[in-house]
């Protein structure tokens, strides 16, 4: 059974909407002979007879259909709207997923990117450009009636969309190359002063805001030259185009006029034919027009297939018991995303419920990429990572994350309130939001803010500190409860007041049976643990106690703090 990716169901949804909107489009389509065929009528009858009540009615009759072609051309455009959003219903969510995944497994693998693509596909399917598409089946019958009018006008009209439709195709392979440049570099610079812009602070202080704008001025000016290479080839092409149209309208009335003064064909089916090839033509215009906006979609298509075939979705998984907080890391290996560079190596251990375990090590042993794992947002190259027997990646996502609670090192609080963020933006009562703050220690801190609970945090908590942010991260960290708690250096920008909230936090933790799992270089936090790992270059150097961690070898052995870089160190009296 071949399953369907969400992009393929997307577009199985529209398809539905295709042969309403194709039914629609023969109506207007037939519609649109109306004008040639009014105008037929007033040059080869009402002129010739003189009859004030045929010119009445004809016009009314006329009136009518481009009335009702109007309702049909409204309601084709509103039927493609809302394709459009059952299409983006369909792949909204899946898409969001993905793009998540993506960046967890790759930080410069275009996630971002992808999320936009979503909305290009649906703009091109909801715009002008999937319209000329519907229309131009008609193109060939609009030719025929002019060859009927006379074979000349025929051929006139036949060379004239060919031309037309031949500058569209070389628009395309003219423009191809430097639009999908000029997409890649605009996405690069978009992506390098996202990222620059959130460091304003240390590029103001430092005095890197020249360089950094030199930097971003060479990737923006790849941008535009690119941009400006396709343009100028489409500019070209759309120039000569215009000047084809002109001279092509001008010829067939020249056609038609020569043709009626040898009395082949009369003054109104010169004015006619003069109508139909414009006609004709429109779609072609149009979809050389929307060549751009099809050429974009496209490419988006294309980054859309190969994303959802190598990001493979969240299966359907089968909802285990409430876990009890047990943590088992068997023969862990694993490369940091994106490289081949082992950071993790065969790794052991195991956390019983309701204990407290702490890791440490010298910068780049491999801690935070540890605890990402216990997380379950890397996933392991070699051996495997399970909660209360269950391998993580068996855990469904959603289930899992109401009994864990996760602190990183560098605190992301998103736009929204306080009470928002702490509540993980789910549906959320006051008692809970307020119990998860109080235990954190954070209450008293909300109370004095602003707007207390309702303050607005702004992107990435912008309006907090980052002392605050870190509390508030805290409490949504145990909010809930939850049955595993894992702290990445959580008092790295705590004052004093912070840290005996923190050191508070644990304790109520401890007594309340959750597991905690925290990376620290704080003495006093690993008094407090029931065990400690020891991690240097991405292997565990010892599991252990505290209390063996600090007892002397002999009498004459004093124990020494841990110092910055996360090992302690021992040395004689």
């Amino acid at each position: 059974m071949i399953v369907k990716t969400p992009l393929q169901s997307a577009y199985e949804k529209f398809r539905a909407v295709v042969v309403t909107t194709f039914v629609f489009s023969f109506a207007i389509n037939i519609l649109l002979f109306a004008a040639p065929l009014y105008m037929l009528q007033i040059y080869d009858r009402v002129l010739g007879t003189r009859n004030e009540n045929t010119l009445v009615m004809i016009s009314l009759i006329t009136v009518f259909m481009m009335m009702v072609y109007g309702i049909l051309e409204y309601i084709r455009s509103r039927m493609l709207v809302r394709a459009g959003m059952q299409f983006d219903e369909v792949l909204s969510q899946s898409l969001f997923s993905r793009a998540v995944k993506m960046r967890l497994s790759n930080p410069n693998s275009g996630a971002d990117q992808i999320l936009s693509d979503g909305d290009k596909v649906r703009e091109f399917l909801t715009g002008t450009g999937i319209i000329a598409f519907f229309d131009a089946p008609w193109v060939p019958v609009f030719i025929i009636v002019c060859f009927l009018f006379h074979p000349w006008l025929g051929y006139l009209a036949l060379g004239g969309a060919l031309v037309i439709f031949a500058l569209a195709l070389i628009n395309e392979y003219a423009t191809r190359q430097q639009l999908r440049a000029a997409n890649n570099a605009a996405h690069g610079a978009s992506q390098f002063a996202a990222t620059v812009l959130q460091n304003a602070e240390v590029i103001r202080s430092m005095g890197m805001e020249k360089a950094l704008g030199e930097r971003w001025n060479q990737r923006h000016g790849e941008m535009l030259t690119a941009q400006a290479g396709a343009s100028d080839k489409a500019g070209t092409i759309m120039t000569f185009q215009k000047f084809f149209r002109m001279v092509l309208q001008s010829a067939i009335l020249g056609l038609g006029a020569y043709l009626a003064l040898h009395q082949e064909i009369t003054p109104g089916i010169m004015i006619a034919a003069s109508i139909m090839m414009g006609r004709a033509l429109q779609p072609v215009e149009q979809g050389v027009a929307q060549w751009k906006q099809f050429v974009t979609a496209r490419q988006a298509h294309e980054r859309l297939t190969k994303m959802f075939a190598m990001v493979a979705g969240d299966e359907e998984r089968t909802e285990l018991p409430t876990p009890q907080g047990s943590i088992t890391v068997e023969n862990l290996t694993s490369f940091l995303p994106g490289t081949r560079t082992a950071f993790l190596k065969n790794i052991n251990f195991t956390v019983n419920p309701g204990e407290t375990l702490a890791i440490i090590g010298p910068s780049g042993s491999g801690k935070s990429s540890l605890i990402r794992h216990l997380v379950g947002v890397w996933p392991a190259v070699a051996g495997t990572v399970r909660i209360d027997g269950a391998e993580v990646a068996h855990w469904d996502a959603e289930q899992l994350g109401r009994y864990l609670g996760y602190l990183p090192q560098e605190v992301r609080l998103f736009a929204g309130s306080i009470s928002e963020n702490i509540s993980r933006f789910r549906e959320s009562d006051s008692e809970s939001v307020v119990k998860a703050a109080m235990m954190a220690g954070v209450h008293d801190m909300v109370l004095r803010l602003p707007g207390g609970y309702e303050t607005q945090v702004g992107d990435n908590g912008q309006q907090l500190s980052g002392g605050q942010r870190q509390r508030v991260g805290l409490a949504r960290a145990v909010y809930g409860l939850p049955k595993i708690v894992v702290l990445d250096e959580p008092n790295s920008n705590l004052d004093s007041e912070g840290e005996n909230a923190l050191f508070e936090a644990i304790k109520l933790m401890k007594a309340a049976g959750v597991t905690v799992v925290l990376v620290t270089h704080k003495t006093n936090l690993l008094a407090i643990s029931d065990r400690v790992l020891i991690l240097r270059d991405g292997v565990m150097q010892a599991f252990t106690t505290p209390q063996e961690l600090f007892k002397p070898t002999n009498a004459s052995v004093q124990p020494m703090p841990v110092p910055a870089n996360g090992v302690p160190i021992q040395q004689r009296a």
